[in-house]
């Protein structure tokens, strides 16, 4: 009994700290941490808005192969989804010091228009409880976390735009 116990309460455990690929957020603010944007300009947080649509953001690093084909393969149908959902994307690179200035330049050469900022110490990334990367968060147009997704496989952009529609009618999101 002692044993089929400790098992349950492992399972629990294990269950509770488990690091799932997709979650469901209800409702949590964004924490409000000073970043820079790629012309080295101070950014806070909390001043992510979109006008009361959706709001993606994407934690990458330019050395990240995953990271780069997802925020790519978005790039290749942003302009469709701005216009068909209003969603706005801010790419946040958590490239140190030494790769920072690598950012900038794979953007342009990329073409993406997003937002990008750069969190260099990981402040952001840290209050936002970022673990592997690429690692995208879904927010609201009140600016609150309720969804988020890591890794990225061919095929999961169309997920998040579901994800963003979804959102869009009031659709509750799994």
């Amino acid at each position: 009994m002692i044993n089929k116990i400790r098992i349950i309460f492992l399972l629990t455990l294990l269950s509770s700290v488990a690091f799932t690929q997709e979650s469901v957020f209800k409702y949590k603010k964004l924490p409000s941490v000073s970043i820079k944007d790629v012309k080295g300009q101070t950014f806070k947080t909390d001043s992510i808005v979109n006008n009361g649509k959706p709001i993606i953001i994407s934690f990458w690093a330019t050395w990240c192969k995953p990271c780069v084909r997802e925020l790519t393969t978005i790039s290749d149908v942003y302009d469709e989804w701005v216009k068909e959902t209003g969603v706005k994307l801010y790419a946040i690179s958590v490239d140190d010091s030494r790769s920072m200035t690598l950012v900038a330049p794979m953007v342009n050469g990329k073409g993406w228009d997003y937002t990008v900022l750069l969190d260099p110490n990981g402040d952001f990334k840290r209050a936002m409880s970022v673990g592997p990367i690429p690692h995208t968060f879904l927010l609201n147009g009140k600016g609150e976390v309720v969804w988020q997704h890591t890794s990225f496989s061919e095929g999961d952009e169309l997920n998040l735009i579901e994800m963003v529609k979804k959102l869009l009618k009031g659709e509750e999101l799994k």
